[in-house]
């Protein structure tokens, strides 16, 4: 598989991945931490169990396999997510692609917080729903493969229960997903750098730099 502008690592197509026990609770358990000593996350939150996540762990993070999922609307825009599995070095890289560039570019990644360029709530909402006929189509995966670029210190109200539900599609158990949701938006928000009057990276902006 290969992305231009991406010159990286032994990529392939990691769509398949998803349907498999294990896959949501390792991509969104490191991002249920709050800091306050609280019930620590488990693969059940995400209606998994232990081994079903240790065997997937072994796959995702595998340095001679760097899985990637496209969140790509019709026009061929939106966001690609790379698990970069160099030895010692894991991570997840964030790139943005626009019909008007001919490279995708790297906005941000993930090594247990987000550093980069993040996207508001509501961006990541028009990416979710946006229509797609390759890659990841179902809203409620594509809403939670992008959840890390979350940026937003005023997500609405109505995020929990969004997001929620997006768990619940996804295999989460029904009784949880609320808080789940509600630990997921909290870790992500507590260190949000988002000013209203940036540029989004969804313009062609990098934004301003984090510290």
């Amino acid at each position: 598989m290969l992305i231009k502008g991406y010159d990286y690592g032994p990529l392939l197509a990691g769509e398949p991945l998803m349907p498999r026990p294990g896959f949501w609770s390792n991509y969104l358990m490191p991002m249920c931490g709050d800091g306050t000593g609280a019930e620590p996350p488990t693969p059940e939150w995400f209606g998994d169990d232990g081994a079903d996540s240790d065997a997937m762990s072994e796959v995702l993070f595998d340095p001679a396999h760097w899985p990637v999922f496209r969140v790509l609307a019709e026009d061929g825009s939106g966001v690609v997510v790379v698990h970069r599995n160099l030895p010692g070095e894991y991570g997840i890289d964030y790139l943005l692609t626009h019909p008007g560039r001919s490279c995708a570019q790297q906005t941000a990644s993930w090594e247990g917080s987000l550093s980069g360029s993040g996207l508001t709530w509501l961006e990541l909402i028009r990416i979710a729903d946006s229509p797609a006929d390759e890659g990841v189509e179902d809203p409620a995966a594509r809403l939670l493969l992008v959840l890390p670029l979350l940026d937003d210190l005023d997500v609405p109200e109505s995020a929990p229960a969004r997001l929620g539900a997006a768990l619940v599609e996804t295999g989460a158990p029904q009784h949880s997903a609320r808080n789940t949701a509600e630990r997921l938006l909290a870790h992500l928000t507590a260190k949000s750098l988002h000013d209203p009057t940036w540029a989004s990276p969804l313009s062609g902006s990098q934004g301003p730099p984090r510290g």
